[in-house]
């Protein structure tokens, strides 16, 4: 693995000492932490364990930062002005401000791989519930209608398109599970990769109607841009096949809504499965709520056990090689960040 070696002071000509600080905001796998704590002279505080002044206090102090979905605006970096590395704990990072952390000379990292197949599985899963009308049936047996009628018929995935907008890790990851079911890919993305393309004999569209027009089944994985407004909105709902699939474990804000609501209140949308919501936790009001075609989940499709200690660990990596003087560019958000190190 090739690293960059930054020129910038790192932890051992800090301010008044030697011992590299660490505040994890929320609760991670114990393994991770305890490989940080393993470090020679590392102090580690975990956020989940302290009272607000002692996590001003060691914010303050911070070296590095583990964070999940805690909010790191500027307003918070800038308390933390001894600040190397920010660490994701995950892959999305629109909770944490890159441009302050670029023009700071902050690294800003993520665990891109960690949580891929976690991804992957519980998007094919919000597939199969939807396919199979898993949450219908199972409601009607729970409430004695062994046979139940009016319930959307079961259908089968074989033989389906299958049409991923974003092709990154976990939609690679899906697109493998996909083939094993016979269903067709189609994909857009502005960097799939050409191997990959061909490995799951992928049809690369060139637009994202194409790409919507095509799909018995879309799902979403692509991150969401800071300020921009949903990539699914009304106009692209209607450009969905009458009666297609939606799944979203990518990011809340990605898609409208109120107009994915209306869109499976008439059926254009036969049935959506979403992991990711705008406001989270989902507000009580929420049409989503109501509509008997929806799978729900907690924004949890990367949380499994595996997939939380490999994050943890993969987090607590990157803060070690970031505090010892090098950086990985394959865990590096804020590329430009490595330019700014070098001068």
């Amino acid at each position: 693995m090739l690293f960059y070696r930054a020129s910038r002071p790192c932890h051992h000509q800090r301010r008044g000492g030697t011992i590299p600080n660490i505040l994890l905001t929320e609760r991670v796998h114990t393994d991770a932490v305890q490989l940080l704590r393993a470090m020679p002279g590392y102090h580690v505080v975990c956020g989940d364990e302290i009272d607000r002044p002692g996590f001003e206090a060691a914010l303050a102090e911070a070296d590095a930062i583990g964070v999940r979905v805690h909010r790191l605006g500027g307003d918070v970096l800038a308390r933390a002005p001894g600040l190397k590395v920010v660490a994701k704990h995950g892959v999305g990072t629109d909770n944490v401000d890159h441009g302050y952390c670029t023009a700071h000379g902050i690294v800003v990292t993520n665990t891109p791989d960690a949580n891929k197949v976690s991804v992957a599985e519980h998007a094919m899963m919000l597939m199969l519930a939807l396919a199979k009308n898993l949450t219908g049936w199972d409601s009607a047996v729970r409430s004695g209608a062994w046979q139940k009628s009016g319930l959307a018929q079961p259908f089968e995935l074989a033989g389906r398109t299958l049409s991923l907008i974003g092709f990154g890790r976990s939609g690679q990851e899906l697109a493998r599970r996909a083939r094993a079911f016979d269903m067709r890919i189609a994909v857009w993305s502005r960097s799939a990769d050409p191997q990959m393309l061909v490995a799951v004999e992928a049809r690369r569209c060139e637009s994202l109607d194409e790409v919507l027009a095509v799909g018995d089944v879309v799902s979403l994985h692509v991150p969401r841009m800071a300020g921009a407004p949903p990539l699914i909105s009304a106009r692209e709902l209607g450009a969905m096949k009458r009666g297609a699939l939606l799944v979203n474990c990518a990011r809340g804000g990605i898609v409208d809504e109120a107009a994915l609501a209306a869109a499976l209140a008439s059926g254009h949308v036969a049935g959506a499965g979403i992991d990711v919501f705008d406001v989270e936790p989902l507000p009580s009001t929420s049409e989503l709520l109501a509509l008997p075609n929806v799978v729900l989940s907690p924004h949890i499709a990367g949380v499994t056990a595996e997939s939380m200690r490999r994050v943890g660990l993969e987090m607590a990596a990157c803060i070690i090689s970031v505090l010892e003087g090098r950086i990985d560019p394959a865990h590096v958000v804020n590329r430009d960040v490595m330019a700014r190190l070098a001068m």
